[in-house]
């Protein structure tokens, strides 16, 4: 009984949707041409094919930023605890500084190969 609200808030968003697009269909013009049809990105037409080999280099700072960024989230929840269990707190420093320790030796390890240097 008290999911009723999410699923009445549910139906009428999928309503909703449904309604928009369907008036979107009949009321949208139709007129089909070639220049309507082109790709086009930020006000700027394309220019030749857009089918070009990107450097790896891009995709392994998005990873490594990725990786170091959802490691650095696990600090907070830390800091939330240390404060709340005294009792605790070298057991939890501890573990702390053995996660920062492995943060740490991937970062250089990652350094040391050259994965952070731009060309």
């Amino acid at each position: 009984m008290e999911y009723i609200p999410v699923f009445i808030l549910l139906l009428v968003g999928l309503v909703l949707g449904g309604v928009i697009m369907a008036v979107s269909y009949l009321l949208g013009a139709k007129i089909e041409n070639r220049r309507k049809n082109i790709p086009f990105e930020c006000g700027v037409p394309s220019h030749g094919d857009s089918r070009h080999r990107i450097s790896v280099r891009f995709y392994l700072i998005a990873i490594l930023f990725l990786l170091f960024d959802v490691e650095a989230i696990f600090f907070f929840p830390w800091a939330v605890v240390y404060k709340k269990y005294l009792t605790i707190n070298a057991f939890i420093l501890v573990e702390m500084a053995a996660f920062v320790a492995i943060l740490l030796v991937g970062y250089f390890y990652v350094w040391r190969k050259g994965a952070l240097e731009w060309e």
